[in-house]
């Protein structure tokens, strides 16, 4: 299969990730935080009042829910795209870790990712397809989560129910890996419920939504067809 097949599959499965819906990124730079992502001095007098009193911060409360996603064993992500060329669509991910992803995608199929290798069945034929190696890494590189949490500042919006579901809601900016603004809902147990953000796609705006469940589940299991 053409790779400019697959490039639409890796966006959608960053966004399925803990990076803010923002993109994926590897770094080698040097630089400090603040030289990395060009912060504002308003983010930065957020940051250092974080750091000060960091549990009382809704910034911390973020960042916590995010590493709980990271660290997750498992999970599903059902992502509902609005607008743009496409119009509305619905993409689901699970995950198990560490490298294992089973993708159900509008329009294309099922698509399974363990290690680097895409498994696919097109037209009764499953075919595996190499992927340049370390792609799976890179979206959920620590280093990459760190660059993008020490550009982040939240604001809390109060409580708010997502499917009858009570959470936490914040808005949340961040930098890096490049200026994104999203809206995060965590629930009682500090895991994120819900993400969405507003952007645009060949110019036409567009709003992801992003519903996470299934965290932790060990029924979740991916093994690609034979």
């Amino acid at each position: 299969m053409p790779t400019n097949r697959l490039r639409p599959l890796f966006p959608l499965l960053c966004a399925a990730l803990v990076f803010g819906l923002s993109g994926c990124k590897q770094s080698t730079d040097a630089t400090t935080p603040a030289q990395e992502t060009g912060a504002s001095a308003a983010d930065k007098v957020a940051a250092v009042a974080d750091a000060v009193n960091p549990m009382a911060s809704p910034r911390e409360e973020v960042v916590t829910a995010m590493r709980k996603l990271m660290d997750a064993r498992s999970y599903r992500a059902e992502m509902q795209h609005e607008g743009g060329p496409s119009g509305t669509m619905t993409n689901t991910v699970e995950f198990v870790a560490p490298d294992r992803f089973r993708m159900e995608m509008a329009g294309v199929g099922t698509q399974y990712v363990i290690g680097d290798t895409m498994t696919m069945t097109m037209d009764g034929r499953t075919m595996q397809v190499p992927m340049p190696k370390g792609t799976v890494t890179q979206w959920r590189d620590p280093v990459n989560f760190r660059e993008a949490e020490a550009s982040m500042t939240a604001q809390a919006l109060g409580n708010d129910a997502v499917d009858g579901i009570q959470a936490r809601k914040y808005l949340v900016h961040q930098t890096t890996p490049k200026p994104t603004d999203f809206t995060i809902w965590i629930d009682a147990d500090g895991l994120p419920l819900q993400m969405r953000v507003s952007g645009d796609a060949n110019g036409q705006p567009v709003t992801t939504t992003v519903r996470y469940s299934r965290i932790n589940d060990p029924g979740i299991v991916i093994e690609a067809p034979k």
